[in-house]
């Protein structure tokens, strides 16, 4: 009842804030319109379908591009993470390409996937990957060591100790890698879709909309990203607390 309360403050109170600037036109109302225009715009766009459209392409994108990162960031993490000698020998690697801004990546993936739906995707992926796959390994190498120990005093074979000991105690850390692998993946795929030839999704919305200067239209979508965004990471932190409860435990 008082998250839902502070959630309902914020929101008017960040509302309350808006209208204040637009009345006083301290920012030209060309480029800041008022919340109510937004909101009839974000309501105008989900009734009739156009911004709904877009919404669930860039929804879509986001899980497929999601799920892939998943599928081949955890075996992958489990498999460096395990072994101390084999992270410290790809660890500069993960490291550098963590490091390195996606939309710099851009033009490679345009010249292996072309500009269609694959380069979005993969983009976004690989982005997605590399974070999942950092916090899995980190997740590994420092699971406690004691309960290891304890598994192979009691004869458990190597397999069963990675799979029922060390994997379930990298559980936390590998559910952070998700969480933040799907925010990345997100913001990929947004701005691939502003900038890699597309016809659709929430990225073409935002950057169509400010060509032509509807900016009601244009924060509206961004308002769409922004809640995306949002339930995305409050899902995964339900499933979370729901499901890995033993953490720091």
């Amino acid at each position: 009842m008082k998250k839902s309360l502070n959630f309902l403050v914020s929101i008017l109170g960040f509302l309350l804030l808006w209208e204040i600037l637009f009345q006083s036109k301290m920012v030209d109302p060309v480029l800041l319109p008022s919340p109510i225009q937004v909101i009839q715009a974000l309501i105008k766009g989900f009734s009739n379908g156009d911004l709904e459209t877009d919404f669930l392409i860039t929804v879509r994108r986001t899980i497929i591009s999601f799920i892939l990162a998943t599928t081949i960031a955890v075996p992958i993490g489990v498999f460096f993470g395990s072994s101390e000698i084999i992270y410290q020998r790809v660890e500069f690697l993960i490291d550098f390409f963590r490091s390195t801004p996606a939309s710099a990546l851009f033009p490679l993936f345009l010249v292996i996937f072309g500009t269609g739906e694959k380069t979005k995707i993969a983009v976004a992926t690989f982005g997605a990957a590399l974070a999942i796959l950092f916090n899995v390994a980190y997740g590994v190498m420092n699971a406690r060591k004691l309960r290891q120990l304890a598994a192979k005093v009691m004869g458990a074979p190597p397999i069963y100790i990675l799979k029922d000991v060390t994997f379930l105690e990298s559980m936390p850390q590998t559910f952070i890698g998700m969480r933040s692998g799907i925010s990345i993946a997100l913001v990929i795929v947004i701005v691939a879709e502003m900038f890699i030839g597309s016809s659709n999704g929430l990225g073409q919305k935002i950057i169509n909309s400010q060509m032509v200067f509807d900016m009601p239209e244009m924060y509206a979508a961004i308002f769409a990203a922004g809640t995306l965004g949002y339930f995305l990471n409050l899902i995964f932190l339900l499933v979370e607390k729901k499901y890995v409860h033993w953490g720091g435990k």
